[in-house]
């Protein structure tokens, strides 16, 4: 009895001694490992739905892709036009099933976050962090596409045949730029007030011209090896060059805001310099470059190579104030004139396949064309400005082939015509302007139409205006690049 009292009061002596000795930030130590164990589990789990949400984005976009690209190929389209018009399908005009944050979207407005909610069990309260950095991969991904697009372009693209098919192709080219950049962008400014920035975009969006629409056309109708033929697939080839120049002048412009001579004479000289200057150098690396690829034995040597080729050119041009873009498209070019340019390209493929349909389907999906809805009265402008661009760009590329010389009895409409189409050049040029934020909704979704319009009245009308050439008995065809590569 008396050592049962003993210990109880030993044990309530103990008792009255804890207070003093506790340790409250042990407590808070346990408190915060806890907080930590928490926010990790809720990291891992946020990081397994972001990759679930990255996936479901590609499946919509390679479904997408797919679905307009066969619909549009089975009705004598481009492909690639159907790849934009599967984008506005399932991005912000239609279906929501691909929206971004930068177009004004939130999580509550996707319907791959609120699938995520239903189904992979996302807590509402990280749906908005889920949605913004799945949106983020999606985005890095479209521009590796139109990276990868531009590379694919240069080593299409022939300096040979530049120079062969003579001043006749460099003219129209050169016509077909400046014509309906300088009426686009005074017409915008002048007409309907639109700022100096989104006016110059919107402009060097007209100068674009689609070769592969183009080359595909003359090849079904049997005139790439006519002198219009040649003369249209050489214009359209310097028109890429011209153009790749343009956009990187103009985007570095929509980045500082403001237009400066002195950085506008910068840039083009930059621009100038640089693609000559890596075109140069690229000659003399050439041999090179084949000698190192045919010393290694590892698989994807070739590719490989020559795409780490291609990121140091885009970062050189990222890093002079340039698009990287013009990088790529410069690195194609040097390659295009290198003894692995028709292995390279048959690479290359499978890599734009794909790279490429996100960035198309990505510009669709952020396009959103309720902006031309005429019934909204604040929306009649942008409508106005879709007509506008679609007549300057239609009217700014057929005057290109009244400046032919030296040629008579040349079907001149015909060499215009064929200069219509935007394509896939236009949307880069759409793409680019979007994401630099120097568009409005409503001068986007008119660049947007313009491209979809050229592309789909041009095949159509060169037909008409180009018919097929008569054989003279004895003559041979003249070859072109075209002839190698109609597609």
């Amino acid at each position: 009895m008396l050592f049962s009292q003993s210990v109880a009061d030993a044990t309530a002596w103990v008792s009255s001694l804890t207070p003093p000795f506790s340790f409250p930030w042990l407590s808070a130590h346990h408190s915060l490992i806890a907080a930590a164990s928490e926010a990790t589990t809720s990291e891992a789990e946020n990081s397994s739905l972001i990759f679930a949400g990255v996936l479901l984005s590609l499946v919509v976009i390679y479904f997408a892709s797919k679905l307009g690209g066969e619909l549009c190929a089975r009705i004598n389209l481009p492909p690639v036009l159907g790849e934009l018009v599967g984008g506005v399908v399932v991005g912000v005009s239609a279906l929501h099933l691909l929206v971004f944050p930068e177009a004004g979207a939130d999580a509550a407005s996707s319907m791959i976050v609120s699938f995520l909610e239903r189904t992979g069990g996302l807590n509402p309260m990280a749906a908005e962090s889920v949605f913004d950095t799945q949106s983020e991969v999606i985005s890095v991904l479209s521009e590796l596409g139109v990276v990868i697009l531009l590379f694919e372009i240069g080593l299409e693209s022939d300096l040979q045949e530049l120079i062969r098919v003579g001043p006749q192709a460099a003219v129209v080219a050169i016509v077909g730029v400046i014509v309906p950049f300088a009426a686009g962008t005074a017409g915008l400014t002048y007409l309907f007030d639109v700022p100096a920035v989104p006016a110059i975009f919107a402009g060097a969006a007209l100068t674009a011209t689609s070769i592969g629409i183009t080359a595909k056309v003359l090849a079904e109708i049997g005139s790439l090896s006519s002198k219009e033929g040649q003369i249209i697939i050489g214009a359209a080839v310097l028109d890429d060059v011209l153009g790749i120049i343009v956009l990187a002048v103009v985007a570095s412009l929509a980045k500082t805001g403001e237009i400066a001579i002195a950085n506008v004479i910068y840039l083009i000289i930059s621009a100038g310099v640089f693609l000559v200057g890596a075109i140069l150098v690229g000659r003399f690396l050439g041999p090179y470059f084949v000698a190192l690829v045919d010393e290694m034995k590892t698989r994807g040597q070739l590719l490989l190579t020559a795409l780490i080729f291609a990121a140091i050119l885009s970062y050189i041009a990222a890093a002079i104030q340039l698009e990287a873009i013009l990088g790529a498209f410069a690195a194609g070019l040097i390659l295009a004139e290198t003894d692995k340019r028709r292995e390279l390209e048959e690479q290359v493929l499978p890599v734009a396949d794909v790279l490429t349909p996100i960035f198309f389907v990505v510009v669709g999906a952020k396009t959103d064309l309720s902006v031309l809805n005429p019934a909204v009265p604040s929306n009649r402008e942008g409508l106005i400005l879709a007509l506008f661009l679609i007549v300057v760009a239609i009217i700014g590329k057929v005057v290109t082939g009244f400046t032919v010389f030296g040629q008579p009895g040349i079907n001149r409409l015909a060499i215009g015509v064929g200069m219509i189409p935007r394509g896939e050049v236009g949307l880069v040029f759409a793409g680019v302007g979007s994401a630099s934020g120097a568009l409005s909704d409503a001068t986007e979704a008119a660049i947007i139409m313009m491209v979809i319009l050229t592309t789909f009245i041009a095949p159509p009308l060169l037909r008409l205006v180009l018919k097929e050439p008569e054989t003279v008995p004895g003559s041979e065809p003249v070859e072109t690049l075209s002839d190698s590569k109609p597609e």
